[in-house]
């Protein structure tokens, strides 16, 4: 490992003020992806400017009916946390597929949304990668990318997103706060925190050079709004998603059509894919199998599956018709309940 230097960070401002004066550094919350890449030689910084012990560890109910949640809450305590799963049981059900307990104990919220691919190629120092070495080329997309991306992909990355929380705060509407130094701060929609690659792989996300993750803020839900998380994974255990789903759906008690849905898909892109096409289609229609399969289908025409990857199209589409199925069942407004 490469030296560097370290930094305790006391304040935010503390952090932002280290961060520019050593550059090439990195924000240091749990490490539980930073570390790892660092011992690859993937990430070389020049300092680690650990903010773990600032005040951002606390889940702080809105007075809306929202929630704030702080960089730093780990996450276990935000999956166990009563109003995380009264509220929001897909980001319980997201946070608890992702990962194994020992990692959700020491992993963070905003390190959760900062990690970074887990592209073999990405991880490798022999193999070419535009991501960890613009200009270098895409050493999966004519090698090994049955896990990659089939939506949103460019001729520069084919790289999925590996967080299942990001999946579930894109359908949940969540922003992400960030510090900017000097006192300001800004919000970004969780569903555009993440970028697609385009012709600039290597940066991840929208965030500014030095600013700072401070917390994730939780619209309240809508009343009688019902939701859920599934992921396809080839093991039972702690893996990433082949593809993912999030949903969440109110449908009117009256007539049993929607009102409102939420559809976001994981594994399948650069970043959590919000499916407005599907969305579209389906408010104001009644969600029977026919209609929610076509407009899962109308979205998932967009894609652009490669040699090996095609197999994601069928799983995702199954994945999404079975979870807004189980939801209509579920729902208060839907003829099917009682």
């Amino acid at each position: 490992m490469r030296p560097f230097a370290y930094v305790r960070a006391t304040s935010l401002q503390e952090a932002a003020d280290a961060y520019a004066a050593h550059p090439g550094s990195r924000y240091l919350g749990g490490g539980t992806n930073l570390v790892d890449l660092m011992k690859l030689g993937v990430e070389t910084p020049g300092a680690l400017i650990d903010v773990s012990r600032l005040p951002l560890a606390e889940i702080r109910e809105l007075p809306d009916g929202g929630l704030r949640v702080g960089a730093t809450v780990r996450n276990s305590d935000l999956a166990a946390h009563p109003l995380v799963r009264s509220r929001y049981p897909l980001l319980s059900r997201a946070l608890l597929a992702g990962a194994s307990g020992q990692l959700r104990n020491v992993a963070t919220t905003g390190g959760n949304l900062l990690q970074r691919t887990r592209c073999g190629y990405f991880q490798d120092l022999s193999t070419p990668c535009n991501k960890r070495e613009p200009g270098s080329g895409c050493g999966a997309r004519d090698g090994l990318h049955r896990d990659h991306a089939v939506l949103g992909h460019s001729e520069h990355c084919i790289a999925t997103h590996p967080s299942d929380m990001a999946v579930a705060l894109a359908a949940l509407d969540a922003e992400v706060e960030l510090y900017g130094g000097a006192g300001t701060t800004r919000r970004v929609a969780a569903a555009e925190f993440h970028r697609l690659p385009g012709d600039r792989p290597e940066d991840d996300t929208v965030i500014r050079p030095g600013e700072i993750v401070t917390a994730v803020l939780l619209p309240a839900p809508a009343p009688g709004a019902v939701s859920l998380y599934r992921k396809a994974r080839e093991r039972a255990s702690y893996a990433f998603a082949l593809a993912s789903v999030a949903v969440v759906l109110d449908l009117d008690p009256g007539d049993g059509r929607v009102r409102r849905i939420a559809l976001a898909f994981g594994g399948l892109a650069h970043r959590p894919w919000r499916a407005a096409a599907a969305e579209a289609r389906l408010t104001g229609a009644v969600p029977d199998p026919g209609a929610v399969r076509d407009a899962v289908d109308a979205e998932l025409a967009r894609a652009r599956p490669l040699r090996d990857n095609a197999y994601k199209l069928p799983l995702a589409r199954h994945l999404a018709c079975d979870a807004i199925a189980e939801l209509t069942g579920a729902h208060p407004g839907s003829p099917a309940t009682p």
